[in-house]
């Protein structure tokens, strides 16, 4: 009986595991034209998100956007600082040469973030993100990305950002121990009453 037991808790807890919400992971590409926040319409990442679920979203600081002419070249993050061309970046333009510089803050939906940074939203609700980022989903719903500016007519390029939620528990998980426990009760509880009535 206690072998049965132990089966039906293992079973208890391995469907646990298949009630979760699995992870994610997408490769999207934003386009500093097509998906600007003004002008242009955000990109449907293809997430849902849970409100509180863990999400990360990044790209390479070499991976470039424009805001239009020089110097309004950046990545996620926007343009914060002075820029100068690399070897290593798919600006084209002469290594040293000047290609960004602080625009500033660019305020819409009630948030205020750089000028070419990446912005996120959930149902609403908008928050910056940039190259880098962690966090928790601020609401529940769909994931969209957006170039931040205020004009799109003479944005160019895109970036390739990678995303990543996390797992989230299901009820049964969620549940833990305790909720195994009474599982498990339940179960023994109904081979006690299936055992007297087979011995009567």
């Amino acid at each position: 009986m206690l072998k049965r037991a132990l089966c039906i808790c293992a079973c208890v807890a391995g469907l646990a595991g298949l009630v979760a919400t699995p992870a994610h992971a997408v490769t999207v590409v934003v386009d500093a034209f097509n998906n600007s926040s003004s002008g242009g319409a955000g990109l449907a990442t293809g997430l849902s998100l849970t409100f509180g679920q863990t999400f990360t979203i990044t790209s390479s600081t070499n991976d470039l956007w424009s805001a239009g002419g020089l110097p309004r070249y950046s990545d996620g993050n926007g343009l914060t600082g002075d820029r100068n061309a690399s070897a290593l970046d798919d600006s084209g333009r002469p290594v040293g040469s000047q290609i960004g510089t602080n625009f500033g803050l660019w305020s819409q939906h009630s948030i205020s973030a750089p000028y070419g940074s990446l912005v996120g939203e959930i149902a609403g609700s908008f928050f910056l993100i940039g190259t880098n980022f962690t966090g928790q989903a601020i609401a529940s719903g769909a994931l969209s990305l957006f170039y931040w500016d205020s004009n799109q007519g003479d944005n160019f390029g895109s970036i390739t950002f990678d995303v990543n939620a996390a797992a989230v528990p299901g009820p049964i998980v969620g549940a833990g121990l305790p909720g195994l426990v009474m599982a498990l009760g339940g179960f023994v509880a109904w081979l006690r009453r299936r055992n007297r009535a087979a011995a009567a």
